[in-house]
Protein backbone atom coordinates (compact mmCIF):
# COMPACT_ATOMS: atom_id res chain seq x y z
CA UNK A 1 0.00 0.00 0.00
CA UNK A 2 1.30 3.23 -0.88
CA UNK A 3 0.89 5.58 2.02
CA UNK A 4 -0.39 8.91 1.00
CA UNK A 5 -1.22 12.36 3.27
CA UNK A 6 -3.39 15.06 1.77
CA UNK A 7 -2.75 18.27 3.49
CA UNK A 8 -6.18 19.74 3.75
CA UNK A 9 -6.34 22.87 5.84
CA UNK A 10 -9.74 23.38 5.37
CA UNK A 11 -12.62 21.28 4.79
CA UNK A 12 -13.69 22.76 1.44
CA UNK A 13 -15.85 20.90 -1.65
CA UNK A 14 -13.15 21.51 -4.35
CA UNK A 15 -10.35 19.84 -1.93
CA UNK A 16 -12.30 16.85 -0.72
CA UNK A 17 -12.99 16.13 -4.38
CA UNK A 18 -9.55 15.92 -4.96
CA UNK A 19 -8.97 13.72 -1.86
CA UNK A 20 -11.37 11.33 -2.62
CA UNK A 21 -10.04 10.52 -6.30
CA UNK A 22 -6.92 9.73 -4.46
CA UNK A 23 -8.64 7.53 -1.81
CA UNK A 24 -10.10 5.60 -4.75
CA UNK A 25 -6.97 4.34 -6.16
CA UNK A 26 -6.26 1.16 -5.58
CA UNK A 27 -3.16 0.03 -3.54
CA UNK A 28 -3.61 3.87 -1.44
CA UNK A 29 -4.35 4.61 1.79
CA UNK A 30 -4.76 8.31 2.56
CA UNK A 31 -4.22 9.86 5.56
CA UNK A 32 -5.35 13.46 6.40
CA UNK A 33 -3.43 16.60 7.67
CA UNK A 34 -5.76 19.46 8.94
CA UNK A 35 -6.44 22.15 11.02
CA UNK A 36 -10.17 21.60 11.19
CA UNK A 37 -11.26 18.70 13.45
CA UNK A 38 -12.46 15.65 12.02
CA UNK A 39 -16.35 16.31 12.71
CA UNK A 40 -15.81 19.09 10.07
CA UNK A 41 -15.49 16.51 7.91
CA UNK A 42 -18.22 14.52 5.87
CA UNK A 43 -18.63 11.18 7.42
CA UNK A 44 -18.12 9.05 4.25
CA UNK A 45 -15.32 10.75 3.58
CA UNK A 46 -13.88 10.03 7.09
CA UNK A 47 -14.95 7.10 6.58
CA UNK A 48 -12.21 6.98 3.20
CA UNK A 49 -9.55 7.74 5.59
CA UNK A 50 -6.25 5.15 7.02
CA UNK A 51 -5.66 8.36 9.48
CA UNK A 52 -6.66 11.60 10.24
CA UNK A 53 -3.91 14.31 12.33
CA UNK A 54 -5.50 17.33 13.61
CA UNK A 55 -2.43 20.64 13.91
CA UNK A 56 -3.00 24.10 14.98
CA UNK A 57 -2.12 25.67 11.66
CA UNK A 58 -1.97 23.16 8.20
CA UNK A 59 -0.68 26.32 6.53
CA UNK A 60 3.39 26.50 7.94
CA UNK A 61 5.83 23.77 7.54
CA UNK A 62 6.43 23.17 11.03
CA UNK A 63 3.07 22.23 11.65
CA UNK A 64 2.42 19.81 8.74
CA UNK A 65 5.53 17.96 9.22
CA UNK A 66 4.64 17.13 12.83
CA UNK A 67 1.13 16.11 11.29
CA UNK A 68 3.27 14.07 8.60
CA UNK A 69 5.67 12.41 10.88
CA UNK A 70 2.81 11.56 13.42
CA UNK A 71 0.98 9.93 10.83
CA UNK A 72 4.06 8.12 9.57
CA UNK A 73 4.67 6.51 12.76
CA UNK A 74 0.69 5.85 12.95
CA UNK A 75 0.51 3.88 9.68
CA UNK A 76 3.93 3.43 8.08
CA UNK A 77 6.14 5.42 5.76
CA UNK A 78 4.47 8.65 3.82
CA UNK A 79 5.52 7.78 0.33
CA UNK A 80 3.69 11.12 -0.92
CA UNK A 81 2.38 14.01 0.35
CA UNK A 82 0.42 16.45 -1.50
CA UNK A 83 -2.63 19.35 -1.05
CA UNK A 84 -4.10 22.03 -3.93
CA UNK A 85 -4.18 24.94 -2.26
CA UNK A 86 -1.54 28.01 -3.62
CA UNK A 87 -0.27 28.81 -0.12
CA UNK A 88 0.25 25.50 0.67
CA UNK A 89 2.50 24.61 -2.49
CA UNK A 90 5.89 25.89 -1.04
CA UNK A 91 5.66 24.14 2.94
CA UNK A 92 4.36 21.16 1.02
CA UNK A 93 7.80 21.12 -0.93
CA UNK A 94 10.02 22.37 2.37
CA UNK A 95 8.20 19.23 4.61
CA UNK A 96 9.07 17.09 1.44
CA UNK A 97 12.61 18.13 1.36
CA UNK A 98 12.59 17.50 5.26
CA UNK A 99 11.15 14.37 5.69
CA UNK A 100 12.75 12.99 1.79
CA UNK A 101 9.21 12.55 0.58
CA UNK A 102 9.40 12.02 -3.41
CA UNK A 103 7.74 15.28 -5.38
CA UNK A 104 8.37 18.95 -5.79
CA UNK A 105 11.30 20.79 -4.06
CA UNK A 106 11.20 23.84 -1.81
CA UNK A 107 13.67 25.80 -4.32
CA UNK A 108 10.93 24.48 -7.49
CA UNK A 109 8.28 25.85 -5.35
CA UNK A 110 9.38 29.29 -4.59
CA UNK A 111 10.05 29.68 -8.08
CA UNK A 112 5.71 29.26 -9.08
CA UNK A 113 5.14 31.04 -5.05
CA UNK A 114 7.32 34.54 -5.43
CA UNK A 115 5.99 36.16 -8.91
CA UNK A 116 8.90 38.72 -8.53
CA UNK A 117 11.39 35.46 -8.57
CA UNK A 118 8.81 34.11 -11.92
CA UNK A 119 8.89 37.15 -14.21
CA UNK A 120 12.71 37.62 -13.31
CA UNK A 121 13.63 33.82 -14.11
CA UNK A 122 11.65 34.78 -17.51
CA UNK A 123 12.96 37.75 -18.90
CA UNK A 124 16.20 35.78 -18.19
CA UNK A 125 15.16 33.26 -20.58
CA UNK A 126 13.38 35.57 -22.87
CA UNK A 127 10.04 34.30 -21.96
CA UNK A 128 7.28 37.44 -22.46
CA UNK A 129 5.40 38.60 -19.50
CA UNK A 130 4.31 42.09 -17.80
CA UNK A 131 7.37 45.01 -17.09
CA UNK A 132 7.46 44.65 -13.08
CA UNK A 133 9.84 45.45 -9.50
CA UNK A 134 9.61 44.24 -6.56
CA UNK A 135 9.04 47.49 -4.24
CA UNK A 136 10.33 47.66 -0.60
CA UNK A 137 9.74 51.52 -0.54
CA UNK A 138 6.47 54.07 -2.03
CA UNK A 139 9.74 55.71 -3.27
CA UNK A 140 10.85 53.19 -5.15
CA UNK A 141 7.28 52.01 -6.39
CA UNK A 142 6.66 55.83 -7.68
CA UNK A 143 10.28 55.66 -9.25
CA UNK A 144 9.04 52.45 -11.32
CA UNK A 145 5.39 54.15 -11.94
CA UNK A 146 7.04 57.01 -13.70
CA UNK A 147 9.65 54.66 -15.93
CA UNK A 148 6.49 52.57 -17.62
CA UNK A 149 3.67 54.66 -17.09
CA UNK A 150 -0.37 53.53 -16.04
CA UNK A 151 -2.01 51.44 -15.49
CA UNK A 152 -0.11 49.34 -13.15
CA UNK A 153 -1.15 46.40 -11.10
CA UNK A 154 -0.01 46.08 -7.60
CA UNK A 155 -0.66 42.58 -5.91
CA UNK A 156 1.62 40.56 -3.42
CA UNK A 157 4.59 38.77 -4.59
CA UNK A 158 2.95 35.50 -3.32
CA UNK A 159 -0.77 36.47 -4.29
CA UNK A 160 -3.02 34.26 -6.38
CA UNK A 161 -5.41 35.28 -8.77
CA UNK A 162 -6.65 38.21 -9.09
CA UNK A 163 -7.17 38.41 -5.35
CA UNK A 164 -5.62 41.15 -3.61
CA UNK A 165 -5.05 42.78 -6.63
CA UNK A 166 -5.51 46.17 -7.47
CA UNK A 167 -5.05 48.52 -10.48
CA UNK A 168 -3.88 51.89 -10.57
CA UNK A 169 -4.18 54.47 -13.06
CA UNK A 170 -3.02 57.65 -12.00
CA UNK A 171 -0.09 58.28 -9.49
CA UNK A 172 -2.34 59.81 -6.84
CA UNK A 173 -4.13 55.75 -6.32
CA UNK A 174 -0.95 54.22 -6.71
CA UNK A 175 0.65 56.39 -3.95
CA UNK A 176 -2.78 56.30 -1.57
CA UNK A 177 -2.83 52.60 -2.33
CA UNK A 178 0.48 52.32 -0.76
CA UNK A 179 0.08 54.34 2.01
CA UNK A 180 -2.25 52.66 3.54
CA UNK A 181 0.26 49.37 3.49
CA UNK A 182 3.19 50.84 3.64
CA UNK A 183 5.83 48.24 1.54
CA UNK A 184 9.24 47.69 3.42
CA UNK A 185 12.21 45.59 2.79
CA UNK A 186 10.92 41.92 3.68
CA UNK A 187 7.32 42.79 2.78
CA UNK A 188 7.94 43.91 -0.18
CA UNK A 189 4.91 45.06 -2.90
CA UNK A 190 4.71 43.48 -6.79
CA UNK A 191 3.89 46.08 -9.41
CA UNK A 192 3.44 45.33 -12.89
CA UNK A 193 2.27 47.12 -16.05
CA UNK A 194 -1.69 46.42 -16.73
CA UNK A 195 -1.21 44.12 -19.66
CA UNK A 196 -4.04 45.22 -21.69
CA UNK A 197 -5.74 42.45 -23.95
CA UNK A 198 -7.66 39.13 -24.02
CA UNK A 199 -7.13 36.73 -20.94
CA UNK A 200 -7.05 33.10 -21.42
CA UNK A 201 -5.22 29.57 -18.94
CA UNK A 202 -2.66 26.93 -20.30
CA UNK A 203 -3.51 24.34 -17.80
CA UNK A 204 -1.12 21.75 -18.41
CA UNK A 205 0.39 18.11 -17.16
CA UNK A 206 4.04 17.39 -16.80
CA UNK A 207 5.84 13.96 -16.32
CA UNK A 208 9.06 13.08 -15.59
CA UNK A 209 10.12 16.74 -17.31
CA UNK A 210 7.78 16.20 -20.62
CA UNK A 211 4.98 18.07 -21.68
CA UNK A 212 2.12 15.43 -21.87
CA UNK A 213 -1.71 17.88 -22.08
CA UNK A 214 -2.82 21.01 -21.78
CA UNK A 215 -5.76 22.95 -21.79
CA UNK A 216 -7.00 26.46 -22.93
CA UNK A 217 -9.44 28.70 -21.23
CA UNK A 218 -10.72 31.11 -23.10
CA UNK A 219 -11.88 34.52 -20.38
CA UNK A 220 -14.54 37.01 -20.55
CA UNK A 221 -13.70 39.32 -19.26
CA UNK A 222 -10.43 39.06 -17.22
CA UNK A 223 -10.96 38.25 -13.39
CA UNK A 224 -9.68 41.27 -12.49
CA UNK A 225 -12.33 43.52 -14.47
CA UNK A 226 -15.00 41.67 -13.15
CA UNK A 227 -13.16 42.21 -9.45
CA UNK A 228 -13.16 45.84 -10.16
CA UNK A 229 -17.14 46.11 -11.91
CA UNK A 230 -19.67 44.56 -9.09
CA UNK A 231 -22.22 44.22 -11.88
CA UNK A 232 -20.01 41.46 -14.30
CA UNK A 233 -20.65 38.23 -14.36
CA UNK A 234 -17.67 36.13 -15.36
CA UNK A 235 -17.68 33.54 -17.89
CA UNK A 236 -15.03 30.98 -19.35
CA UNK A 237 -15.00 29.13 -22.61
CA UNK A 238 -12.99 25.97 -23.23
CA UNK A 239 -12.91 25.37 -26.89
CA UNK A 240 -13.32 21.89 -28.73
CA UNK A 241 -10.33 22.49 -31.27
CA UNK A 242 -6.76 24.24 -29.86
CA UNK A 243 -4.74 23.47 -32.81
CA UNK A 244 -5.49 26.45 -34.37
CA UNK A 245 -2.95 29.30 -35.39
CA UNK A 246 -4.68 31.88 -32.69
CA UNK A 247 -3.02 29.43 -30.01
CA UNK A 248 0.61 28.30 -31.89
CA UNK A 249 2.34 30.72 -30.29
CA UNK A 250 0.97 29.82 -26.15
CA UNK A 251 1.68 25.72 -27.37
CA UNK A 252 5.64 26.58 -27.71
CA UNK A 253 6.08 29.37 -24.72
CA UNK A 254 4.05 27.46 -22.25
CA UNK A 255 5.90 24.49 -21.77
CA UNK A 256 8.89 26.42 -22.32
CA UNK A 257 8.14 28.54 -19.10
CA UNK A 258 6.78 25.61 -17.05
CA UNK A 259 10.34 23.91 -17.88
CA UNK A 260 11.95 27.50 -16.90
CA UNK A 261 10.79 27.39 -13.49
CA UNK A 262 11.19 24.10 -12.78
CA UNK A 263 8.05 21.97 -13.33
CA UNK A 264 9.19 18.03 -13.52
CA UNK A 265 5.34 15.88 -12.61
CA UNK A 266 2.36 17.55 -11.82
CA UNK A 267 -0.12 19.49 -12.90
CA UNK A 268 0.15 23.24 -13.47
CA UNK A 269 -2.35 26.63 -13.98
CA UNK A 270 -0.53 29.41 -16.23
CA UNK A 271 -2.69 32.62 -16.98
CA UNK A 272 -1.91 34.28 -20.01
CA UNK A 273 -3.03 37.38 -22.14
CA UNK A 274 -3.45 38.25 -25.67
CA UNK A 275 -2.18 41.90 -26.42
CA UNK A 276 -4.16 44.14 -29.00
CA UNK A 277 -0.88 44.15 -31.27
CA UNK A 278 -1.26 40.20 -31.37
CA UNK A 279 1.57 39.47 -29.27
CA UNK A 280 1.30 37.55 -25.89
CA UNK A 281 2.49 37.73 -22.30
CA UNK A 282 2.59 35.32 -19.30
CA UNK A 283 0.80 36.88 -16.22
CA UNK A 284 1.04 34.03 -13.64
CA UNK A 285 1.74 30.43 -12.68
CA UNK A 286 0.42 27.64 -10.41
CA UNK A 287 1.87 24.84 -9.46
CA UNK A 288 -1.17 22.76 -8.95
CA UNK A 289 -4.38 22.18 -10.71
CA UNK A 290 -6.78 25.30 -11.72
CA UNK A 291 -9.90 26.13 -9.54
CA UNK A 292 -12.86 27.80 -10.56
CA UNK A 293 -14.48 24.27 -11.96
CA UNK A 294 -11.82 24.47 -14.67
CA UNK A 295 -11.24 20.42 -13.75
CA UNK A 296 -14.73 19.73 -14.56
CA UNK A 297 -14.86 21.80 -17.26
CA UNK A 298 -11.78 19.54 -19.09
CA UNK A 299 -13.53 16.38 -17.34
CA UNK A 300 -16.40 17.64 -19.53
CA UNK A 301 -14.16 18.60 -22.59
CA UNK A 302 -12.45 15.30 -22.04
CA UNK A 303 -15.24 12.98 -21.35
CA UNK A 304 -12.64 11.92 -18.73
CA UNK A 305 -12.05 12.31 -14.88
CA UNK A 306 -9.72 14.30 -14.56
CA UNK A 307 -9.57 14.55 -10.44
CA UNK A 308 -9.02 10.97 -10.74
CA UNK A 309 -5.86 11.29 -13.45
CA UNK A 310 -4.42 14.10 -10.89
CA UNK A 311 -4.44 11.88 -8.10
CA UNK A 312 -2.76 8.86 -10.07
CA UNK A 313 -0.30 11.44 -11.29
CA UNK A 314 0.62 12.33 -8.44
CA UNK A 315 0.99 9.19 -6.91
CA UNK A 316 2.14 6.83 -9.45
CA UNK A 317 3.73 9.07 -11.69
CA UNK A 318 1.78 7.83 -14.72
CA UNK A 319 -0.46 9.68 -16.95
CA UNK A 320 -3.02 8.85 -20.20
CA UNK A 321 -3.11 12.27 -22.23
CA UNK A 322 -7.12 12.53 -23.05
CA UNK A 323 -8.61 13.10 -26.31
CA UNK A 324 -10.57 16.80 -26.52
CA UNK A 325 -14.63 15.28 -27.72
CA UNK A 326 -16.45 18.50 -26.57
CA UNK A 327 -16.28 22.50 -25.87
CA UNK A 328 -17.86 23.74 -22.71
CA UNK A 329 -18.02 26.54 -20.37
CA UNK A 330 -18.71 28.00 -17.19
CA UNK A 331 -21.23 30.72 -16.55
CA UNK A 332 -20.34 32.56 -12.73
CA UNK A 333 -23.05 33.82 -11.40
CA UNK A 334 -22.34 37.00 -9.51
CA UNK A 335 -24.69 39.03 -6.89
CA UNK A 336 -25.79 42.29 -7.96
CA UNK A 337 -24.47 44.96 -5.22
CA UNK A 338 -22.04 46.17 -3.03
CA UNK A 339 -23.35 46.58 0.02
CA UNK A 340 -21.37 44.94 3.62
CA UNK A 341 -22.47 42.34 4.68
CA UNK A 342 -24.72 41.16 1.86
CA UNK A 343 -26.71 38.53 0.91
CA UNK A 344 -28.28 36.83 -1.16
CA UNK A 345 -31.88 37.82 -1.91
CA UNK A 346 -33.34 36.63 -4.91
CA UNK A 347 -32.14 34.83 -7.99
CA UNK A 348 -33.85 35.30 -11.78
CA UNK A 349 -33.89 34.25 -14.88
CA UNK A 350 -32.51 30.60 -13.83
CA UNK A 351 -36.13 28.61 -14.96
CA UNK A 352 -35.42 30.72 -17.98
CA UNK A 353 -32.04 29.65 -18.87
CA UNK A 354 -32.70 25.89 -18.01
CA UNK A 355 -35.66 25.96 -20.32
CA UNK A 356 -34.01 27.47 -23.23
CA UNK A 357 -30.99 25.14 -23.00
CA UNK A 358 -31.91 22.39 -22.05
CA UNK A 359 -29.40 19.65 -22.34
CA UNK A 360 -26.96 21.64 -22.90
CA UNK A 361 -26.72 22.36 -19.03
CA UNK A 362 -24.52 19.32 -17.81
CA UNK A 363 -24.29 20.94 -13.78
CA UNK A 364 -25.84 24.36 -12.19
CA UNK A 365 -24.84 25.28 -8.38
CA UNK A 366 -27.74 27.81 -7.86
CA UNK A 367 -27.37 30.65 -5.07
CA UNK A 368 -28.94 30.17 -1.82
CA UNK A 369 -31.09 32.87 -0.80
CA UNK A 370 -30.06 33.84 2.39
CA UNK A 371 -26.84 32.88 1.98
CA UNK A 372 -23.63 35.59 2.28
CA UNK A 373 -22.91 36.80 -0.76
CA UNK A 374 -19.29 35.42 -2.11
CA UNK A 375 -16.53 38.24 -2.44
CA UNK A 376 -14.63 36.54 -5.20
CA UNK A 377 -15.08 36.82 -8.92
CA UNK A 378 -16.27 33.22 -8.92
CA UNK A 379 -19.79 34.74 -7.64
CA UNK A 380 -22.51 32.70 -5.75
CA UNK A 381 -23.09 29.93 -8.21
CA UNK A 382 -22.56 28.40 -11.56
CA UNK A 383 -23.73 26.67 -14.37
CA UNK A 384 -21.66 24.21 -16.79
CA UNK A 385 -22.77 23.46 -20.19
CA UNK A 386 -21.11 21.02 -23.15
CA UNK A 387 -21.88 21.12 -27.06
CA UNK A 388 -19.47 19.62 -29.68
CA UNK A 389 -19.60 22.95 -31.24
CA UNK A 390 -17.36 25.73 -29.52
CA UNK A 391 -20.00 28.59 -30.85
CA UNK A 392 -22.81 26.70 -29.20
CA UNK A 393 -20.73 26.73 -25.94
CA UNK A 394 -19.73 30.45 -26.23
CA UNK A 395 -23.62 31.77 -27.17
CA UNK A 396 -24.86 29.85 -24.20
CA UNK A 397 -22.59 31.01 -21.38
CA UNK A 398 -23.68 34.07 -22.78
CA UNK A 399 -26.77 33.69 -22.67
CA UNK A 400 -26.69 32.85 -18.85
CA UNK A 401 -24.99 35.79 -18.18
CA UNK A 402 -27.21 37.89 -19.70
CA UNK A 403 -30.64 36.50 -18.05
CA UNK A 404 -29.53 35.54 -14.66
CA UNK A 405 -29.40 38.11 -12.05
CA UNK A 406 -28.93 37.42 -8.66
CA UNK A 407 -30.21 40.25 -6.27
CA UNK A 408 -28.30 40.80 -3.26
CA UNK A 409 -29.31 42.88 0.24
Amino acid sequence: MVHVVFAIPFAMENTLRFARAAASLPGVQLSVVSQEAPAKFPADFRALLAGFHQVKDAMIAADLAAGVVALGKQLGPVERLLGILEPLQEPLAVVREQLRIRGMDAETARNFRDKGRMKDLFLAHDLPCARHRLCGSLAEAQTFAQEIGFPLVCKPPAGAGAKSTSRCDTMEELTALLRRSLPTPGSEVLIEEFVLGREFSFDSVTLHGQHVFHNICCYAPTPLEVMENPWIQWCVVLPKELSGPEFADIHRIGPRALSVLGMWTGMSHLEWFRRPDGSIAIGEVAARPPGAQFMSLMSLVTATDLYRAFAELMVFETFTAPTRRFAAGAAYLRGQGTAQNAVVRAVHGIERVRADLGDLIVEARVPTIGKAASTSYEGDGFVLVRHADTEVVTKAVQHIVSTVRIDLA
